[in-house]
């Protein structure tokens, strides 16, 4: 393939903003807090289920301290109601008052127990009350973090889009300059070079692979005319010649 020099030397100018929209697409994929944000939001998903689980078992023991103080002020409203009748002396039956006495110590024994039972779901309750609050917590703290840091990577994803904008901008004055048969090479090998496409040959070195030629291809390059589309024979790349590629005598 042969292009006139200048548009080979054009060929640099492209893949340096090539190279740089590739940086910046690169840096916008890869935001610092990206990875601290996917972390949170991982823990996140953790912290969100045990506090829904959490909630359910706070939610349970609330129901069952309920139903213990409802338990304990049933049996008390029964002593209340026996005492009353005893002390009221509706009752003249030796053997009766003596069978209600008993009662009441039943009532007695069975309030005290309902009583260890109902302080024993309240300790529990208080526990688990805690533990929701210091998981609700936890959530409001990784709720604020995540704000701050998708505050921050917004803003340097825009600001980064905008370099990417302007950087872009400078291709297509570029491309206009380019004859097809070289352009469409060179984009063939940028997709398939890692997105270097054309290297300068500095120094007898490709740019692209960093390898210096060897001296029979150096002879062979300098037999070449200006025109004349040059490949490094070992990456197969675009070696545009300049000023610098140590081709002198």
């Amino acid at each position: 393939m042969k292009a006139d020099p200048n548009a080979q030397l054009k060929l640099l100018d492209l893949q340096g903003v090539d190279s740089e929209v590739d940086q910046l697409r690169h840096r916008l994929g890869n935001l610092p807090q990206e990875a601290e944000i996917k972390e949170l939001t991982r823990s996140r998903g953790v912290t969100l289920g045990k506090l829904r689980d959490q909630q359910i078992v706070v939610d349970d023991l609330a129901a069952a301290q309920e139903k213990a103080d409802a338990d304990v002020e049933q049996v008390k409203a029964r002593r209340q109601r026996d005492q009353q009748r005893i002390d009221s002396g509706a009752i003249a039956n030796p053997k009766d008052i003596e069978r209600m006495q008993h009662e009441m110590e039943t009532l007695e024994r069975r309030i005290s127990v309902l009583e260890d039972e109902e302080l024993e779901v309240m300790e529990q309750l208080e526990e688990a009350q805690g533990l929701l609050r210091r998981l609700q917590e936890e959530m409001h703290a990784t709720d604020e973090r995540l704000a701050e840091l998708t505050g921050a990577r917004d803003v340097q994803a825009g600001e980064v889009k905008a370099e990417l904008a302007l950087v872009e901008t400078r291709r297509a004055p570029i491309v206009a300059e380019l004859p097809d048969d070289l352009l469409a090479l060179y984009e063939k090998l940028r997709a398939s070079k890692g997105g270097v496409g054309a290297a300068a040959l500095r120094a007898r070195q490709c740019g692209g692979c960093m390898l210096t030629l060897d001296p029979s291809e150096i002879a062979r390059i300098k037999g070449l005319g200006d025109d004349e589309v040059v490949r490094c024979e070992e990456c197969q790349r675009i070696l545009v010649r300049t000023s610098e590629s140590g081709l002198g005598a």
